[in-house]
């Protein structure tokens, strides 16, 4: 997806902060009267029925508000876009009776649906605070539409508007509608169009949009939009603050997010269990343990209780710096604050006490938290048999796998790279190599990490054929060993009188043009092994 900077964006004075500020902008509804002029909203008329028209929304009214659907079914036929606008402006003040029609009119009669009646309804159901019918009329509009649509709807909408009364919530649910369905360059546009005209999206939608952008990675466009925000007034909440924190913290900037915690009660919002998991996460990610812990109490002081996302972040800070043991106390501490430990926090543990090569740990935890009901999952058997494989126990690993089939799992890349690990560090080159082959079969792809294991594994045992055939496979998928693999590859393929394969070798470093600088493409021949030493010395 083709995302663009706002416009107007790359102007904005970086210092737009979040300060509290005496002056308050007035407020009608969400149309915001600011010393800017907006533009007038336009006010059109739907021309007056007349003739056959004027009988037959007569008939058709009257049938309606008497609920005779059977005598409307058969007027169905003869309905068409400028006659059914003119029963939904009658009908409007009943938001029931005006779904009821419009939905009756799409099974009935669809051809004599357009965007005019769509906005129609949209405005009635807004005006009864009706959002969520009001958003599924919009998602409907809006799939399989074309390109065009998001822009003629928005003008349906807004030539309708002094028409039908409305409220301005009708341009919140578009823009909300747009976040929600991740398209943001129709969000923006509506942002700014409706601020043309004076009208502000609410903070919820405003949230929606920043929740959009940050599941998919644009920090930098929700810290943009956040300014924009400020500088239009529109006051953010406890969430929209927690999602600018995350920003920041995903962005590397640890201390924007330390001042906008620290600001939020300037702005009269009191920080939740959110606010603090956000900032301790940014903490744990940087290394800086100390400071989780001490926010870790402070949230007790200020009488918000740690959650189990609370504990399960500091836990996995502390595994990851390899203080399994400090992480242990967490995990203790957890327990008689009445915590109730989950998968994730299970599996955090497992995995952080097979990286530091204490796999009894780890099973013991795997046998305490099937004590307690905590379902293990395919992340839970990999730290498992991950562990086993680092310390050489592959017997117990392959005994972990079998379980995987009792409990209905099916291994991943993952739980083979751990195997494959582990017949590797025993030096049994070819049962990695089995286990790479049950790999692929199962539709698993090992990573570069992975062949360079097999690689190596091969490399030591002198069986350059079986790494010339890993090699081959890695280069299928687009990846290449360092330089000093391929020449020992090459070297150990020359010594051992596999020219043909050295001489494909060197082909294939060509096509992906990886030959390793200084390496010569001279034909190898067959030599003693001190010769041919020599003649690879020489080709560097």
């Amino acid at each position: 997806m083709k995302i663009f900077l706002f416009r107007g964006f790359s102007t904005l004075a970086d210092s737009v902060s979040i300060k509290p500020t005496s002056a308050k902008p007035q407020f009608h509804g969400n149309l915001i009267r600011r010393n800017w002029n907006p533009i007038p909203i336009p006010n059109r008329t739907l021309p007056e029925p007349k003739g056959q028209d004027l009988d037959f929304i007569n008939v058709a009214h009257s049938h309606l508000i008497h609920t005779d659907w059977d005598k409307l079914n058969s007027l169905s036929t003869n309905f068409t876009p400028f006659r059914v606008k003119h029963i939904l402006l009658r009908i409007q003040k009943d938001h029931v009776l005006s779904l009821e029609f419009f939905n009756w009119v799409k099974t009935q009669n669809p051809n004599s649906h357009t965007l005019e009646t769509h906005s129609m309804i949209l405005h009635t159901l807004t005006k009864n605070r009706k959002f969520k019918s009001a958003e599924l009329i919009l998602k409907s509009v809006l799939i399989g539409s074309s390109i065009d649509t998001a822009d003629k709807l928005f003008d349906a909408i807004l030539y309708s508007y002094r028409m039908c009364d409305s409220s301005p919530r009708v341009f919140d649910s578009l823009f909300k509608t747009y976040a929600h369905r991740k398209k943001f360059r129709n969000a923006t546009d509506t942002f700014f169009q409706m601020k043309d005209y004076g009208f502000l999206p609410t903070v919820e939608s405003c949230n929606a949009y920043l929740s959009s952008l940050l599941d998919l990675h644009r920090v930098d466009i929700a810290l943009a939009f956040y300014k924009e925000m400020c500088r239009c007034r529109v006051s953010p909440n406890v969430y929209t603050l927690n999602m600018v924190m995350c920003a920041y913290c995903k962005s590397g900037k640890l201390e924007k997010a330390v001042q906008v915690f620290g600001e939020m009660r300037m702005l009269g919002i009191s920080p939740n269990d959110a606010s603090y998991n956000t900032l301790i996460t940014g903490y744990c990610h940087k290394g800086l343990l100390n400071l989780a812990m001490k926010l870790k109490n402070l949230m007790r002081e200020r009488g918000v209780e740690a959650n189990v996302v609370t504990f399960n972040t500091l836990i996995y800070g502390f595994c990851k710096e390899g203080k399994t043991h400090e992480a242990g106390k967490v995990f203790s501490e957890m327990k008689v604050l009445n915590v109730p430990p989950n998968t994730i926090t299970y599996n955090t543990l497992i995995n952080g006490y097979s990286k530091v090569g204490n796999s009894d740990m780890g099973s013991r935890l795997y046998e305490e938290m099937l004590r307690n009901g905590v379902k293990a999952d395919i992340l839970t058997y990999n730290g498992l048999i991950s562990g086993l494989c680092k310390e050489g126990k592959t017997k117990k690993a392959a005994y972990m796998v079998k379980e995987l089939d009792k409990v209905n799992l099916i291994p991943n890349a993952s739980t083979f790279s751990a195997l494959i690990s582990g017949q590797c560090m025993r030096n049994n080159s070819d049962r990695a190599f089995q286990l790479y082959k049950s790999m692929v079969r199962s539709d698993c792809y090992p990573n570069k990490l992975t062949f360079n294991m097999l690689i190596s594994a091969f490399c030591k045992n002198d069986d350059f054929e079986g790494a010339f055939t890993v090699l081959m496979d890695m280069f299928e998928r687009h990846m290449a060993p360092e330089s000093d693999v391929l020449l020992e590859i090459y070297h150990g393929l020359c010594q051992c009188g596999k020219d043909h394969l050295a001489m494909k070798l060197c082909s294939e470093m060509e096509a992906g043009f990886i030959m390793p600088e200084g390496f010569g493409k001279a034909k190898p021949i067959n030599r003693g092994p001190e010769k041919e030493n020599k003649a690879f010395g020489q080709s560097l």
